[in-house]
C-alpha cells in the first residue's frame, strides 16, 4: 500500500472509529487500520455506553445501531458473605429518547460504528498490525505495518490501553501495576423473559448494577452486571497490583462474585457465551507527557482517557468524544496545511473545553481514595451487620441504630478512621 493518506487511524473502537467517521465525513482522505479480523473482535468494555455524544452525530443512533437495551434502573449494591445492602434509581427521564444509556456488546457495535466511517469515506483495513511508525526527523510522518510503509500527514493513535504507538512517539510513560485495574467478563447468554422476570424489567429496559464488597477480598475493585436482550454481562474489575500483592486471579474473584447468594440465583440456567479479558488505565491521563506531537495525536484508552469515581466507570463515552476532537483538529490542520505540534495543541484546547479532561480533572483524587481496602471488606460488612440488626425481630428490647453501629464498628474500624475516610471521600467526590 503505497498511497498517502492526510490521515491514519490506528485502532477501530469507538475512539478510532468516530474520528475516522468525523475526517471523512469532512472530506479528509482516511485509512482506518484494525488489528483484529474485524472492528470489535478484539475490544472489551464492561457493556455500557452513556452520554449524548454519539447522538450529537448520528441523531437517533439507536434505531438503526446494534444497541441491546436502554438503561432505565441504575443499582448498587454492598456484599457482605451472604448478605447485601442495595439501593436503586430510577427515573423517567432515563426512559424516553435520547435515553440516557444503553447497554451493548462490542463485536457488534464496534462494527456498526466502523461502518459507518467507511461510508463515509474512510478505508477500513482490518486484520493488518501496525509495528512502528515513520519518521522525518521529529515528525511522524505515516506507519509501518503488514511489511509496508504507509506515509501520511498525521497519525492518531487510538491502539488501547497498551498504546505501542504512544510509547514509541514518546507520549507515554510505562504503566505500573497500580496504574491499571484488570477486567474480566462473561457474557452470559439468558432467554429474555428471565432476564425481564428477574431483573424487573419491560422489553426493551435495561439495568447497570454495581457491586462492591468481599469478593474482592480486599482487593480495591467491584463488579458488575448489565442487562443486554438475550444476555447478561457479568464481570469483576479490580486493581492489577492489589492482584499480585495478594496473590489472587481476577477470574477466581469472579467466580466468588457469581456465587454470591444474591447473585447465584440470577444467573442461573444462563450458558456462558462469551469470555474476555482486559486492561483499563485507571491514573487518568497524569502517564501521557502530552496528547500531540508534530504529526501525532493519541486519543481514547491510549490517553488514559478513562473516568474512574468509585461509583462510576466510564471510557466508551469519552473515547468517542475525544476521536472526535482528534478529528476536529486534524481538519483545522489541513485547512491551514501545517500538522506540526503546534497546530496539533488545538487537541489538548478542545479536551480541555469540552466534559472530558473537566471530569477527569474533577474526580482526579478519586484514583487515590479507591484504594483504601476497607471500602471493599470493612465498610460493607459493617453496613450488611448493620442492616441485619435493624431488621432482626428478637424478644429484646431494641437498641439505637447509632448504638448498634458503635457495637459492630468496635474492633474492627476506628471512629477516626471512620472521619478521615469521610473527609477523603469529600475530596475526592
Amino acid at each position: 500500500m503505497s498511497e498517502k493518506f492526510e490521515a491514519i487511524v490506528v485502532g477501530a473502537g469507538p475512539a478510532g472509529s468516530a474520528c475516522s467517521y468525523t475526517l471523512a465525513k469532512a472530506g479528509v482522505q482516511t485509512l482506518l487500520v484494525e488489528r483484529g479480523k474485524f472492528p470489535g473482535a478484539k475490544n472489551m468494555w464492561g457493556g455500557v455506553l452513556y452520554g449524548p455524544i454519539l447522538n450529537q452525530f448520528f441523531p437517533g443512533f439507536w434505531q438503526e445501531a446494534p444497541v441491546e437495551r436502554y438503561i432505565a434502573y441504575h443499582k448498587f449494591s454492598l456484599l457482605a458473605l451472604d448478605s447485601s445492602l442495595s439501593t436503586e434509581f430510577f427515573t423517567q427521564k432515563f426512559s424516553q429518547p435520547p435515553y440516557h444509556g444503553f447497554s451493548l456488546l462490542r463485536s457488534k457495535f464496534d462494527r456498526w460504528l466502523a461502518g459507518k466511517a467507511a461510508q463515509a469515506g474512510a478505508i477500513v483495513a482490518s486484520g493488518l498490525k501496525v509495528d512502528d511508525l515513520l519518521w522525518e526527523k521529529k515528525k511522524v510522518t505515516g506507519i509501518k505495518a503488514g511489511g509496508d510503509e504507509i506515509p501520511a500527514e498525521v497519525v492518531i493513535a487510538c491502539d488501547g490501553v497498551n498504546s505501542l504507538l504512544a510509547e514509541k512517539a514518546g507520549l507515554r510513560k510505562k504503566f505500573s501495576p497500580r496504574d491499571l485495574k484488570q477486567a474480566v467478563k462473561e457474557v452470559i447468554q439468558l432467554q429474555p423473559q428471565l432476564i425481564e422476570q428477574r431483573f424487573n424489567l419491560k422489553s426493551e429496559e435495561g439495568l447497570a448494577w454495581e457491586f462492591i464488597g468481599s469478593f474482592t477480598q480486599g482487593v480495591p475493585g467491584g463488579a458488575f452486571i448489565y442487562t443486554n436482550k438475550a444476555s447478561l454481562s457479568v464481570g469483576v474489575v479490580v486493581q492489577l497490583s492489589g492482584l499480585a500483592e495478594k496473590k489472587i486471579r481476577a477470574d477466581d474473584l469472579l467466580e466468588k462474585f457469581k456465587n454470591h447468594p444474591q447473585v447465584k440465583p440470577l444467573l442461573a440456567d444462563g450458558n456462558l457465551a462469551e469470555y474476555s479479558a482486559h486492561l483499563i488505565p485507571a491514573a487518568g491521563p497524569s502517564k501521557l507527557r502530552s496528547l500531540y506531537s508534530d504529526g501525532f495525536l493519541v486519543a481514547g484508552d491510549a490517553a488514559s482517557l478513562v473516568l474512574t469515581t468509585g461509583l462510576i466507570l466510564e471510557g466508551a463515552n469519552l473515547a468517542l468524544a475525544s476521536g472526535v476532537a482528534a478529528a476536529q483538529t486534524v481538519i483545522k490542520a489541513k485547512e491551514k496545511g501545517d500538522f506540526s505540534s503546534q497546530t496539533l495543541s488545538l487537541y489538548s484546547r478542545l479536551l480541555k473545553e469540552s466534559s472530558v479532561l473537566k471530569d477527569l480533572q474533577t474526580f482526579k483524587k478519586a484514583y487515590h481514595f479507591l484504594e483504601n481496602p476497607r471500602l471493599y471488606q470493612t465498610y460493607p460488612e459493617l453496613a450488611c451487620e448493620l442492616a441485619a440488626k435493624i431488621l432482626s425481630h428478637e424478644d429484646q428490647p431494641r437498641k439505637r441504630a447509632w448504638k448498634l453501629a458503635k457495637e459492630a464498628a468496635k474492633g474492627r474500624v476506628s471512629w477516626w478512621q471512620v472521619i478521615k475516610d469521610l473527609k477523603n471521600l469529600k475530596e475526592s467526590l
